[in-house]
């Protein structure tokens, strides 16, 4: 029962790894969306009304990749703590 649930542990590890990879790896591809806001006047009613209007790419894009790479992440260190924990609890059977 220990060994499958180790087993089960690691594949999903892999999974989040892989996944983790996947969103650097577009985040780093997508560096220059442009923001349509870039240099407009944000305070005049209109289509960029309250929004950046000073960075060059598109601050939606950025903190949606950023925020999606911090949940895998996240996920990646749950992961990891459960496993630090099931492992814990193998030795404890192991010595009982």
């Amino acid at each position: 029962m220990f060994m499958e649930i180790a087993i089960a542990a690691i594949g999903i590890g892999i999974v989040l790894m892989v996944g983790y990879l996947v969103i650097a790896q577009v985040k780093g591809a997508l560096p220059g969306v442009p923001n349509p806001c870039l240099g407009v006047n944000a305070s005049a009613p209109g289509n960029c009304y309250g929004l950046d209007n000073t960075s060059a790419f598109d601050p939606k894009v950025t903190t949606g990749l950023n925020g999606a790479q911090a949940t895998v992440f996240a996920g990646f260190g749950l992961l990891a703590v459960g496993i630090i924990v099931l492992a814990a609890f193998g030795l404890i059977q192991v010595f009982k």
